[in-house]
């Protein structure tokens, strides 16, 4: 009987990533961005000014990602490249009146969200679903860190 409630569980889980992602990616493509490119701006307005190394870490991608969405977010005026004030070798990234508006609006966005789908909803009841919320990610970090762990330590040619 539990292993039904739990894959129900699941499957709202799964619906609320695809309302969320198609929410994000239509609210991103009316401004002009991709999801990435949002992320960046959004590593951008948390750091401020910045060098595309220190963007390339938090975002978890490679210097040639990097390069190629910093040229990108340049080509569309949402951030530039300015020589350093603190050291002639860097450049950093910065934004934009485009890029700040552009970031300030997602945070706005995010905050509305947050507040559309969470104010009427009782405090102990959300402290319920918030620890809950939080319990099923932690857990799939787990359990997809120990799929990584075991799918690694599989020989690359399994089948000969």
């Amino acid at each position: 009987m539990r292993d039904k409630d739990w894959e129900a569980a699941l499957d709202r889980i799964l619906l609320l990533t695809v309302l969320v992602g198609k929410d994000l990616a239509d609210g991103l493509a009316q401004r002009g961005l991709t999801e990435a490119r949002a992320h960046m701006l959004w590593e951008l307005h948390a750091r401020g000014p910045c060098t595309q190394r220190v963007l390339a870490s938090a975002l978890h991608v490679t210097p040639r990602a990097i390069t190629a969405l910093v040229d990108g977010l340049v080509e569309t005026g949402f951030v530039t490249r300015e020589p350093s004030p603190a050291d002639r070798r860097a450049v950093l990234v910065t934004f934009t009146e485009q890029g700040h508006a552009a970031a300030q609006e997602l945070a706005d966005s995010h905050r509305e969200l947050a507040r559309r789908l969470f104010a009427d909803m009782p405090p102990g009841e959300f402290d319920v679903f918030d620890a809950g919320l939080s319990h099923v990610v932690t857990r799939l970090h787990e359990v997809t860190a120990a799929s990584k762990k075991i799918a690694d330590s599989y020989p690359p040619n399994l089948g000969g």
